[in-house]
């Protein structure tokens, strides 16, 4: 597509927003939707006031393997961002993974051509669930199962306990699976070296706290975290009188009857990173590939050669070698909108700033125009989210404001993380204040907008906050053995809001033959409402077409 040139100077004039309230869905309105029972007059009024319609957010409609796939940040931002769907995550290492062409890759040759020449072991790095988001637990049974079919005698799992993506207090379930399918594979000197929960654990994203890392780094590399006799024995241990999450749980080392760790990382052994989700493996990865590295003391680095299951970051390379490759996603709205010659501005705070931003750009760290784009990320706080629910909503809020007023940007986004960050502590109360939080935030960009005529679009990435409470098969709540609600620190499956207000004119209507458009027709119709021509393969808008539009 040629760069476009807006037909309507008037509309370029005035200001677009965009808002991504992370993890706000469109719940069941009952006593464990925390978006229904939060106050949220401002949402109200624009849901009356504007356009407003559901869209879909999980499952094949943002590239997900089935309908039964929880939607996710990343997903969700790749898929905004492109205005196409486009396979994810799992669904492409699933389709590497039955095409046999991830044993193909240089990446895998290395791995195994270096364990089986050196009779050095396999340490495989990553979370053990089933959740599809970061990880699933049968990628890590397929590169257990192929590592001994190729001849490598010694594997060593350090595994991530999730207690997110999947019910809590269930990493003994993935423990027990674990064990018993290496159990089948003869010959194979397998055992599970250390562990720890997700959150403080190996697993910190965008810089938020590098002592998450350097947790996994003692236990997985260093192999001086606490002792334990088995992985079983860490959890007990972890676990303690007060039933730990299991995302939360310590880390620790598994070691022998002589106290010696019985997986640490040495050198000339392999290593695989087997989640897919880049944003929590990124700074594992770092810590093991790059020579300049001040975060912590890492003691002696092993010399080793070392693969991620995908490529986190295309702009650092990292890591250098992987298993899968990315899906190359060029033309995002971003783009499109450079090439116009429009002026963007994008925020949010540490813990969704890459998603505003890289994931939103297709995996592209990098702006397309340095002249043209501002990005900006307002420091988290490092405290649990159920502490200060409220997060950074404020201050994003202050920064949007503040850019609006500056009369530069044609088109604004923001990332909200309340919803989502919040929501996975699985408290009621908790996750109530950070979505009136977010409520009070968009009262305050709306009211901005209006002294300025401009417009805004209120959407989200996936659902979270709408519903915290585990649930049977049948959709009903499930109550623990002293009676209480069993939290759902898990996405949800529910549709997101859609809401178009415009403060000085008419919008057109929603059009009435989309009833199944999803994350991806957002791209459009802010290109539509920008007045710039929308790329051919984009999903449609889901507004009608504005008469003499040039994207009609």
């Amino acid at each position: 597509m040629e760069p476009a040139e807006t037909t309507d100077e008037g509309l370029r004039a005035r200001p677009l927003v965009l808002v991504v309230m992370d993890g706000v869905g469109v719940g069941r309105s009952d006593d464990f939707d925390a978006v229904h029972l939060a106050n949220t007059p401002n949402l109200d009024m624009l849901g009356l006031a504007g356009r407003y319609r559901t869209l879909r957010a999980h499952g094949r409609a943002v590239g997900l393997q089935s309908d039964a796939d929880m939607g996710n940040s990343e997903v969700g931002h790749n898929i905004l961002g492109a205005g196409r769907i486009f396979d994810q995550g799992a669904k492409r290492v699933e389709k590497a993974i039955a095409s046999g062409v991830i044993w193909s890759t240089a990446a895998w040759r290395a791995i195994v051509d270096n364990c089986v020449q050196h009779s050095s072991t396999l340490h495989l790095v990553g979370l053990l669930s089933d959740g599809n988001v970061h990880s699933n637990i049968d990628h890590l049974l397929a590169l257990i199962g192929q590592a001994s079919r190729e001849g490598i005698r010694r594997v060593r799992a350090h595994v991530l306990f999730d207690g997110r993506d999947v019910p809590d207090h269930t990493a003994e379930h993935y423990l027990t699976q674990l064990r018993a399918a290496v159990a089948s594979l003869s010959g194979l000197d397998f055992e599970i070296a250390s562990g720890g929960g997700r959150m403080v654990t190996t697993m910190d994203r965008y810089g938020a706290d590098w002592s998450v890392v350097e947790a996994g780094w003692q236990a997985h590399v260093l192999g001086t975290a606490h002792a334990v006799a088995s992985a079983e024995a860490g959890l007990a241990w972890g676990r303690g009188d007060h039933r730990m999450s299991d995302q939360n749980l310590p880390a620790f080392t598994v070691v022998d009857a002589s106290g010696e760790p019985v997986g640490r990382i040495n050198d000339g052994d392999s290593v695989v990173m087997f989640n897919f989700r880049g944003d929590r493996a990124m700074e594992f990865c770092e810590a093991m590939e790059w020579q300049s590295f001040d975060h912590f003391d890492r003691g002696t680095v092993p010399d080793v050669v070392f693969a991620g299951m995908a490529l986190y970051d295309g702009d650092t390379s990292v890591p250098s070698r992987f298993l899968v490759e990315p899906e190359a996603v060029d033309l995002t709205v971003s783009e499109v909108i450079a090439d116009a010659d429009f002026h963007q501005w994008a925020a949010a705070e540490t813990q969704k700033y890459g998603h505003i931003t890289y994931f939103w750009n297709g995996n592209r760290s990098s702006k397309f125009d340095d002249a043209l784009e501002t990005y900006v990320e307002i420091p988290s706080d490092r405290v649990p989210f159920d502490q200060r629910p409220w997060m950074k909503s404020a201050e994003t809020a202050d920064e949007l404001i503040e850019a609006i007023r500056t009369g530069r940007y044609e088109f604004l986004r923001v990332n909200f993380a309340g919803g989502d960050m919040v929501g996975h502590t699985a408290s009621m109360p908790a996750t109530r204040i950070a979505v009136e939080s977010v409520d009070l935030a968009i009262g305050r960009i709306a009211a901005e907008l209006r002294r300025h005529g401009g417009r805004l679009v209120v959407t989200a990435d996936h659902g979270n906050a709408d519903d915290k409470v585990e649930r049977d098969a049948h959709g009903q709540p499930t109550y623990d053995s002293a009676g209480l609600p069993v939290g759902r620190t898990a996405h949800s499956l529910n549709p997101v809001p859609f809401i178009v207000a415009d403060f000085a004119g008419d919008l057109p209507a929603l059009r009435t033959d989309l009833a199944g458009a999803g994350l991806a027709n957002v791209a459009a119709t802010i290109l539509q409402l920008l007045g710039i021509p929308v790329p051919d393969d984009y999903e449609p808008s889901v507004l009608e077409a504005i008469q003499d539009d040039p994207t009609a």
